[in-house]
């Protein structure tokens, strides 16, 4: 269950990367990426055992990030994607 926390700020955090420019997207993201999983971290009391969790919940806020920065371009019905 403390897992949730981490994959639902990267999720949030790669449907927003969306928003912003191209150029952009792999500074915040990695930067937000950090910020978040020490807040996982911290917000779950995982802290508390150990700093190593900062190891797991960095990389994982990272991959949901990734997921949600993909899945909305290639979740949209096929009409609604631009044609080239």
């Amino acid at each position: 269950m403390q897992e949730l926390f981490p994959l639902a700020c990267g999720l949030l955090l790669g449907v927003t990367l969306g928003f912003v420019r191209p150029t952009l997207w792999l500074p915040i993201g990695a930067g937000l990426a950090i910020v978040l999983g020490l807040l996982a971290t911290v917000v779950t009391g995982e802290f508390k055992t150990s700093w190593g969790y900062l190891l797991f919940d960095i990389p994982l806020v990272a991959f949901a990030a990734f997921l949600g920065f993909l899945s909305p371009r290639h979740l949209r019905p096929p009409i609604w994607r631009s044609r080239r």
